[in-house]
């Protein structure tokens, strides 16, 4: 037996039937052609390319100068709660306490916090596809069962509320969606998540998971929270954090509002896994969750506008079908008519991973395979890039593409 089989066989089957997450993959081998001094545009990550605005980094600093270096509470300092509870109340009209809150690291934990507290094996966890590429991994984790309702590129890859009807089950608990969506930037309107709402209200005991980690990266209606729908509050858990909206990435904050009975859950799982989150980026997201927005409206601006060149750009690419997202800065585009075709090398393309890895080489552009968002035949290009590289990226990619035979 090999040495990796044989490590395989060691392993708990809990960690061998988790799949490694593609967008930290293709990012992975995007960094390792930079290494061999190739360069390389990495539409991938899902990350913005813009600095910390300089209030929140001047917050971090001023809470090193005073010695904020200790244990905070598991769940969050008092500031940064109290900050979340009023951002709540100021961007979606939502009346929480912060007890209701709990602060982890990432929003990524706080998904995993509450599929760990609510789903026992077997429960059925209801995911609106294509989706985050952790969602169906964290559900496996928690032994719960993933069911994928998938959306098609002709409605904007919003599974229909017929579609979530019969899906749900007596083994239903969570239904769990992101929006604004990665990957496909899709966003529910209110009307759309109050029929969402009506449904879920119809059964006992199952929540809603709500992941608005984009929700200030919008270019449409005003983003409307499900937890703002009488009687969901009490059965959802809203997740949120500062990555996204206000550049945040790496300060690896995330937090989550729910009923207190879920928060508690949630406190005490985080107590034994990781404890509390940084106390110095607790402190920046206190000034970045309270304080000015205009960085965020500013990068919202320039994403609509990379959103718009983009979109334009591959448009001109033959046999790329695409919509145009309303939110995040993604696009979702079907590349099947690209499957079956052969690179100049003699390398068929069988799927979409076979097509990213060749883009990645040819075209020197990481992107991400539809299949890890549950999708086969698409990918993911992500416009968290200047518009310089994305004019090179997109350029280099059609001419990739034109080879292909």
């Amino acid at each position: 037996m090999s040495a990796s089989a044989e490590s395989m066989k060691i392993l708990s089957d809990r960690i061998n039937a988790l799949e490694e997450s593609a967008t930290i993959g293709m990012a992975k081998k995007a960094r390792e052609l930079g290494a061999q001094g190739i360069s390389v545009v990495n539409l991938s990550f899902g990350e913005p390319d813009f600095q910390t605005p300089q209030h929140i980094k001047d917050a971090a600093k001023k809470a090193i100068d005073e010695g904020f270096t200790f244990y905070t509470p598991v769940s969050g300092i008092p500031d940064l709660k109290n900050a979340i509870v009023s951002k709540l109340k100021r961007d979606n009209g939502l009346e929480y306490k912060p007890e209701n809150i709990v602060v982890s690291t990432g929003a990524k934990q706080s998904i995993a916090n509450a599929l760990l507290c609510l789903v026992n094996p077997g429960d059925e966890v209801i995911i609106y596809s294509p989706y985050w590429v952790s969602y169906s991994e964290l559900v496996k984790l928690a032994e719960g069962v993933p069911v994928l309702i998938e959306g098609t590129i002709e409605n904007n890859f919003k599974a229909s509320i017929a579609q979530l009807r019969a899906a749900i089950t007596p083994r239903t608990k969570v239904v769990m969606f992101s929006s604004p969506c990665n990957p496909t930037g899709s966003v529910f309107s209110g009307k759309e998540l109050e029929e969402i709402a009506n449904e879920l209200l119809k059964h006992d005991n199952i929540y809603a998971l709500a992941d608005e980690i984009y929700e200030f990266i919008n270019f449409g209606e005003k983003h409307v929270s499900i937890a703002s729908f009488e009687g969901m509050k009490d059965r959802t858990v809203l997740v949120n954090g500062v990555s996204k909206g206000y550049a945040m990435t790496g300060w690896r904050i995330g937090y989550m509002a729910a009923p207190k009975w879920i928060a508690d859950a949630c406190d005490k799982l985080q107590g034994q896994v990781t404890s509390a989150t940084c106390s110095i980026a607790q402190k920046a997201a206190v000034a970045a969750v309270g304080g000015i927005m205009e960085p965020t409206w500013e990068m919202n601006k320039a994403f609509l506008r990379r959103r718009d060149l983009v979109y334009g750009l591959l448009k001109e690419i033959p046999g790329i079908k695409t919509n145009l997202p309303m939110g995040a800065f993604y696009f979702f585009p079907d590349v099947k008519a690209y499957l079956g075709k052969t690179t100049p090398e003699g390398n068929k393309i069988n799927e979409a991973m076979d097509l990213c890895l060749y883009i990645l080489s040819d075209a020197h552009v990481s992107t991400v395979p539809g299949d890890a968002f549950g999708v086969p035949g698409y990918i993911r290009i992500s416009f968290a890039a200047s518009d310089e590289n994305l004019v090179k990226a997109m350029t280099n990619i059609k001419a990739s593409l034109s080879k292909l035979k």
